[in-house]
């Protein structure tokens, strides 16, 4: 073994411990990490937080221990701490939550040579992408590339290399707006202005989307109860407290579908194909509310929902009838070849099949029109539109599959 190596029962060299660390706290919940600084030197908790996403250092120091976090704030430098209190004064899920110091600044007569000489000292202390060039009242005025730099001439002031106008994000601006503005510039670094045009800092790029992603990770767990402050490593007893209330819930909407079928047990236990086809109707009315629940949530997490929704929820509602009818075809089928090789207790295959299809029909629009006011419902009283959205959807669809199917048998054959 190299001399240089570890040995096996060696402990991990400092900055191997900082980076193992950070892997956990982005892999954990912000409580979970403020455990695991818990007993930490306040050296090292500065050096991990320091490299975390801004957005999880935030969400991390609020979950400290408030004497804790004190003596952290008070070991940290000056600028550090005003950096992170002006973070802490921003909204979550906002682009000023995910800001960092602008330090490359200048203004417009500076030189290129002088600002190489500044930039020879900045370089140490933070990761330099752009050079941004301000005016006396610190208003924004032009976006300096590197490579500009490199190939002008020492003696040129930036205004001639600059890129006049450029575009800027608002510290207020929430994720989902930065992202949509975003999405067509795919820039490393995007300055900050406030209402003035003052340049106050700068996000970037790649922590502009970390953070949106780990929103976007957590709403499919949100849709079945799952709670956005649980990770893979989280405990499993806190992981029981998120999911266990979800699931009782569940059950006693799941004893809604049931008591639907208990109403028509004399239709079931008569015909007893309309056991076998139940789960199929279920399954697809289930899927038709799910297609609806996903495409109305994309939409209101991507900011896409303005005006009316009466358009989309017909949309929903139409779609549903379609798709109903098209699959009812075939399960309808279905039903008259079981009904032929089974036999149908006096009933008529033809019939057994006509109200299978009406029945798909029908459940696959109240499931549509489900999936899409689901997360608006959530939203009008203020809840996540994620939320058990998918909970409320599938209630909703299997009382609807299973009354709209036996409904229409005991009408139509009893």
């Amino acid at each position: 073994m190299n001399a240089a190596d570890p040995s096996p029962g060696s402990a991990p060299a400092p900055d191997e411990k900082v980076n193992e660390t950070i892997r956990t706290i982005t892999e954990s919940s912000p409580a979970e990490g403020a455990v695991l600084l818990a007993s930490e030197p306040v050296t090292f908790v500065e050096e991990v937080l320091g490299r975390l996403n801004p957005s999880l250092r935030q969400n991390l120091l609020a979950a400290l221990p408030r004497d804790r976090r004190e003596v952290i704030l008070a070991a940290a430098s000056p600028d550090d701490r005003r950096q992170w209190a002006r973070n802490e004064s921003f909204a979550e899920n906002t682009v000023g939550r995910l800001m960092e110091p602008a330090l490359a600044v200048f203004g417009p007569d500076t030189t290129i040579g002088d600002a190489t000489e500044r930039l020879r000292s900045l370089v140490a202390r933070a990761f330099i992408t752009y050079a941004f060039v301000v005016d006396e009242k610190d208003r924004l005025l032009g976006v300096v590339a590197m490579r500009e730099m490199l190939l002008g001439r020492p003696d040129q002031p930036l205004r001639e290399i600059m890129l006049g106008n450029p575009f800027a994000l608002r510290p207020e601006q929430d994720l989902v707006a930065a992202m949509k503005a975003t999405v067509t510039r795919h820039y490393p670094v995007y300055p900050v202005v406030d209402a003035e045009n003052r340049l106050i800092g700068l996000a970037r790029g790649q922590m502009l989307f970390e953070a949106q992603a780990i929103e976007l990770s957590a709403q499919a767990g949100s849709m079945v109860g799952i709670e956005k402050e649980e990770r893979l490593h989280t405990h499993w007893s806190r992981s029981l407290r998120f999911r266990h209330p979800w699931l009782q819930m569940n059950l006693v909407t799941a004893f809604l579908a049931a008591g639907v079928v208990g109403y028509f047990e004399g239709t079931v236990s008569k015909f007893v194909a309309l056991a076998v086809f139940q789960p199929v109707l279920a399954g697809q009315s289930g899927n038709t509310g799910c297609q609806a629940l996903a495409v109305m949530l994309r939409g209101i997490t991507l900011g896409e929902l303005r005006g009316s929704v009466t358009p989309l929820v017909l949309k929903e509602a139409w779609l549903g009838l379609v798709n109903g009818f098209l699959v009812g075809l075939t399960s309808g089928l279905g039903m008259f070849v079981y009904a032929k090789m089974k036999g149908s207790n006096g009933a008529s295959p033809w019939a057994l099949g006509a109200i299978t299809v009406v029945a798909m029909m029908g459940s696959c629009v109240i499931s549509g029109v489900a999936g899409a006011l689901v997360p608006l419902a959530l939203r009008k009283f203020g809840a996540d539109p994620a939320t058990a959205s998918g909970i409320f959807v599938t209630t909703a669809t299997d009382v609807a599959s299973m009354g709209t199917f036996l409904g229409l048998a005991t009408l139509m054959l009893m």
